[in-house]
């Protein structure tokens, strides 16, 4: 096992974990920002699993959030503002008349101090960063993210956080996962399952309306398996204003499994999300534009999923939504765990 650091410019700094199994990650200090994830197909070619910019300078401006830690609060705050105890306090409105992703000052954008460490049988980086009271958001907070690989080829995402305030915190990651290799293709006939029975409504605005939904008898329903071509084809009401998926799905009380696989029929590899986060966001890339330049190939719209596992900025608006508020002296600490493996035969959707 091996980490390599590289110099990019300025005081940005790229970190590649590599293991003994030819799976590598590369991480920035710029945002948490995974650039890379190198795994190798069933006939052992190695390739990159998410969506990158060729040009690192892309990155200042991250539009599309490719890999970042995002927080404080991951996801869309009604009309940019909530209330704690009587008290409103308002957010720069980032995303129309709402607040998206921690705003334009958010984690995606902060230089974190890193440390790398190794044991036995793992290698990682733990980011360290303290949020001050700005930008609307009450209490300082002190936030550490721990990347960690293993042999087994999983890569380890823990969170954790402290505030001498009550706060709003809501933190993950935002990459995109293309399993094909190399972006070759649009994630259309990746065939994928959730363990999950509800999902939350969105308004025209992609607000949470505070109804849950059934997954049963619609494009929603992962529970048994379906290729991800079934919601972006599909008209319905809630696919239409999304274009795709961007919506917060609870997981069903699974102990001790896998919430999410995904699999690649032609290649063989699989990604397994586990995490002891309540729900995720599913958000098909419906946004991203053609044209830019990407490491492997030019982005197009449904290029990439990400599984942005967390609790919901929803709760602070409507009930019947996993809370995301810490208090003084609590401890805010998630695992999301995203582990590749290798189907030897084909895998029949």
């Amino acid at each position: 096992m091996e980490i390599v650091k590289e110099k990019i410019y300025g005081q940005w700094k790229e970190f590649t974990l590599i293991n003994d199994k030819n799976m590598s990650v590369s991480v920035l200090n710029y945002g948490g920002i995974i650039t890379r994830i190198l795994v190798p197909d069933r006939n052992g070619k190695v390739e990159n699993m998410v969506l990158s910019y060729k040009n690192y300078q892309d990155y200042k401006a991250n539009p599309h959030y490719f890999g970042a830690i995002i927080g404080r609060v991951a996801g869309r705050i009604q009309d940019a503002a909530f209330e704690i105890d009587g008290k409103t306090y308002s957010l720069e409105a980032n995303d129309g008349d709402h607040h998206l992703h921690g705003g334009q000052a958010g984690l995606h954008r902060v230089i974190w101090s890193v440390a790398t460490f190794e044991t036995k049988e793992t290698i990682g980086l733990t980011l360290t960063h303290e949020s001050k009271e700005a930008e609307g958001y009450p209490g300082n907070v002190k936030i550490i993210v721990t990347y960690t690989l293993t042999n087994d080829n999983e890569l380890f995402l823990n969170y954790t956080a402290t505030s001498d305030k009550t706060t709003p915190i809501a933190l993950t990651n935002h990459t995109y996962f293309n399993l094909s290799g190399d972006l070759k293709h649009t994630i259309h006939d990746h065939f994928l399952t959730i363990k999950s029975s509800n999902f939350a409504e969105l308004n025209e605005e992609l607000i949470p309306t505070g109804n849950l939904k059934a997954v049963g008898g619609s494009s929603f329903d992962f529970r048994n398996g379906q290729l991800i071509r079934e919601g972006l084809n599909e008209k319905s009401k809630h696919n239409r204003i999304a274009s795709g998926y961007d919506h917060y799905f609870i997981f069903d009380d699974v102990k001790d499994e896998e919430q999410v696989v995904m699999a690649e029929p032609n290649n063989g590899r699989i990604l397994t999300v586990t995490t002891n986060q309540p729900g995720m966001v599913m958000y098909t890339a419906n946004g991203l534009e053609d044209g830019l330049e990407l490491r492997e190939n030019t982005s197009r719209r449904h290029l990439g999923v990400c599984f942005e596992t967390q609790g919901s900025p929803a709760s602070l608006h409507h009930k019947g939504f996993p809370t995301i508020l810490l208090k003084p002296g609590d401890l805010y600490q998630h695992q999301t765990v995203f582990a590749f493996r290798v189907k030897e035969k084909a895998v029949n959707p």
